[in-house]
């Protein structure tokens, strides 16, 4: 069964900026190359293939950070699913202008299978799994034997699957998935994301037994440029 082709729907106007698609030579475009880079390097027992992504609290810029960092591990030839995980607040719909009817939920429920409910983006090797209709259990269902069938079956298809998070500090779906995961990443926003935060998060990931893979430093900007940069490392 294929996946569906990208069809652009009328459910707002607001759009995330995808740098590395956008504009590929950017200094950022650069750095998120990089961050792949480090990433793909961050282990050496065993290959990164489920990754999820996650700050401490919202507006720190983690769901545009997974969307350019899934694009940019498509950009290099692999398969990737980039999954929707944030069941509070789900945006990566918005920011590839999909639909939100069906997804992560509805695959949970068994209501829809992941051909049914995951895009192709441009005929690439991104494909985009919206969250679906919000649930009124979220940690449940993070934490469900379906999730775990889901991973599995998504990494039959996928070489890579890259999951947008709730932040750490919110609620606790974020450390319930990155147990799952081979590697985390935490984002946090210079000049906007408080220091005692960012280790409360960290503490927090670590207590989960998350692989903490780096941290990435969002909205810096850089000197004599109009442009922002983003570094990962511990």
């Amino acid at each position: 069964m294929a996946f569906k082709k990208e069809k652009k729907a009328k459910v707002s106007d607001f759009k995330r900026k995808l740098v590395v698609k956008n504009d590929p030579k950017s200094p950022v475009s650069e750095q998120y190359r990089t961050i792949r880079t480090n990433i793909q390097f961050s282990t050496v027992d065993h290959e990164i293939r489920t990754l999820m992504v996650t700050s401490s609290g919202p507006g720190e810029g983690k769901s545009t950070t997974a969307a350019n960092l899934a694009t940019v591990f498509a950009q290099q030839g692999n398969k990737v699913l980039l999954v929707d995980a944030d069941m509070r607040k789900p945006t990566v719909h918005y920011t590839f202008s999909l639909m939100n009817t069906s997804g992560l939920t509805t695959i949970l429920k068994k209501q829809s299978d992941l051909h049914e409910a995951a895009t192709q983006i441009d005929s690439s090797n991104l494909f985009v799994l919206p969250c679906g209709p919000v649930p009124p259990n979220p940690a449940e269902l993070i934490s469900s034997r379906s999730m775990d069938e889901f991973i599995e079956v998504a990494l039959n298809e996928f070489d890579m699957v890259i999951f947008d998070s709730p932040p750490v500090l919110v609620v606790t779906d974020a450390q319930l998935l990155a147990n799952k995961c081979d590697g985390t990443v935490l984002v946090v926003s210079s000049n906007f994301t408080e220091k005692e935060n960012a280790l409360k998060a960290k503490e927090q990931l670590t207590a989960s037994k998350a692989k903490l893979l780096g941290v990435i430093l969002n909205n810096k900007k850089q000197d004599k440029s109009q442009y922002y940069y983003y570094y990962g490392g511990k």
